[in-house]
């Protein structure tokens, strides 16, 4: 208001001016915002269900999820506390103590159940549903719960972790409601959307906002390319449906920035441009065939950039290397170049790359427009199959992480490093010491309330042992993705010695929704 009121003012004190100066900008149409959503989720309700999941979790060969009691040494105080505490919260009739007159027996958990619950939505009347590959993950039975409490015993057709998409199939008597998908190409910062899912396992609830940001990437895959929204997204809302004003899906909401994780506004939409092609391999054939290049890449930097005479400033994608045999090397893309174009899409920075690389047919042929030897040039390459279990070379850089550099444990307030000369006499430890250093404690987190201290060292998560940082983030990281709520770590102290302490899996910056 104050730079308008001084440019009415200009213009009255000097009219010769003002007859000379441009006319101002047309005033926005005046908002109006809606005076209900009940008319829209009225009708799409009923589309939107609630995922019910049950898993034995019962330990068995080659299954790292399976609950273990923790082996204390023969004899130990802990040994009849882990018994005790683990028998204690089995269904009765399940206990497995040693029999008296075999004192020796090995303690066996006996075979539990694990439910969980998330949400998805209809895309087809015949029983098309779309979720969260999350909220399905080693499900050894799904169900679907319609909005009247219908429940319908769900097929898998097939999911793709990269993206964190599942689609399963329901059959019933009646051709089912269905929602449409939208263009999330066309969903705007600003626009309304309304966000329903089963959070904390509730049933259908609706929360509306408007589309935060759009792009963002969470390091959660190759692909990451979420919508941003403050519509309110708990735990529980995973692969429910974000929906435009028109009632099409616009974005599955997926994840949550959260420290406490219950929503404080940062929820995390996979776009429905991209979910809609994935969705529909899954459904035709059980999985996703991508376009594959065959190449490490590397952020341009302006430095980079300007050492190779790259006129624009830093864009595209540097070829850190091109592999032997792979398509991009045999059409004459070599290491060095830069990517400036891929099939008529402008590729402004290094993750940009994989995801159009990814959404183009195999077998295609199409135009690369690479930065060589300071000019343009155009290769036409034909793409190859993402391999399977392949590293995405697309995405991934060359450089390794250094063995010694310090590694921050989202959601536990931890940063470790590996445990070097330098660190040892830091901290006065053993010379035979092992494990995994913590050099720092942030407060207010899992880490300091349960006392870990700078120094202290971390031997085992979960009886395994642990020797490098990244060993020990990977090892989080799964434990997470079976969903559980703690884990036992076996800690080193100078001050208390070896010692079992259990840490909350707070979830990590964008921890699934």
């Amino acid at each position: 208001m104050r730079l308008v009121a001084t440019a009415l003012l200009l213009a009255i004190s000097a009219p010769a001016f003002a007859q000379q100066a441009a006319p101002p900008p047309a005033a926005p149409t005046p908002f109006v915002a809606p005076e209900s959503f009940a008319p829209l989720v009225r009708n799409l309700l009923p589309a939107v269900v609630n995922i019910s999941t049950s898993q034995n979790v019962a330990p068995r060969p080659g299954r790292p999820d399976a609950p273990e009691t923790p082996q204390a040494p023969p004899g130990s105080p802990f040994e009849e506390f882990f018994r005790d505490f683990f028998n204690r919260n089995r269904p009765p009739g399940q206990q497995n103590e040693a029999q008296p007159n075999q004192p020796n027996q090995p303690n066996r958990p006996a075979p539990r159940r694990a439910q969980s619950l998330g949400s998805g939505f209809i895309v087809d009347a015949s029983g098309i549903v779309i979720t969260n590959n999350h909220v399905i993950d080693g499900a050894d039975e799904i169900n679907v719960i319609l909005q009247d409490n219908t429940t319908l015993r769900a097929t898998l057709l097939g999911t793709d972790p990269r993206t964190d998409l599942a689609v399963l199939r329901v059959s019933h008597t009646a051709p089912l409601p269905f929602v449409p998908w939208g263009d999330s190409d066309t969903a705007l910062v600003g626009d309304w959307v309304v966000a329903i899912g089963n959070p904390f396992g509730l049933g259908g609830t609706v929360t509306a906002g408007i589309i935060s940001a759009r792009g963002r990437d969470i390091r959660q895959g190759p692909f990451d390319d979420f919508i941003q929204t403050d519509a309110a997204i708990n735990r529980g809302n995973s692969g429910g449906p974000l929906f435009n004003m028109r009632g099409e899906v616009v974005g599955i909401n997926t994840a949550i920035y959260s420290p406490t994780g219950g929503s404080i506004g940062i929820g995390f939409s996979i776009p429905s441009n991209l979910a809609r092609g994935v969705a529909r391999q899954l459904a035709e054939g059980g999985r996703v065939r991508r376009g594959w290049l065959g190449v490490n890449i590397q952020q341009v930097t302006d430095e980079i950039a300007e050492s190779l005479g790259l006129r624009g400033g830093a864009r595209g994608a540097l070829i850190a290397r091109a592999q032997e045999g792979a398509p991009a090397a045999a059409a004459g893309i070599r290491n060095g170049d830069v990517v400036l174009r891929f099939n008529n899409q402008e590729v402004r920075e290094m993750r940009t790359l994989p995801r159009i690389v990814a959404e183009t047919a195999v077998g295609a042929q199409v135009p690369v427009v690479i930065w060589r030897d300071g000019r343009e040039e155009t290769v036409t390459v034909t793409l190859g199959e993402l391999p399977t279990e392949a590293t995405q070379a697309s995405t991934a850089p060359t450089q390794t992480p250094r063995p010694d550099r310090p590694i921050e444990l989202s959601g536990l307030g931890l940063r470790v490093t590996a445990l070097t000369a330098e660190l040892r006499e830091r901290f006065r430890l053993r010379p035979e010491a092992r494990g995994v250093v913590v050099t720092e404690v942030l407060p207010n987190t899992p880490g300091a309330e349960r006392e870990i201290r700078p120094g202290d060292l971390i031997l085992e998560v979960q009886q395994e042992r642990v020797t490098t940082p990244q060993e020990l983030q990977e090892r989080i990281e799964r434990l997470r993705r079976q969903g559980r709520a703690t884990a036992l770590f076996l800690i080193e102290s100078q001050q208390q010695g070896q010692r079992f302490v259990p840490l909350r899996l707070a979830p990590p910056r964008g921890a699934p929704g």
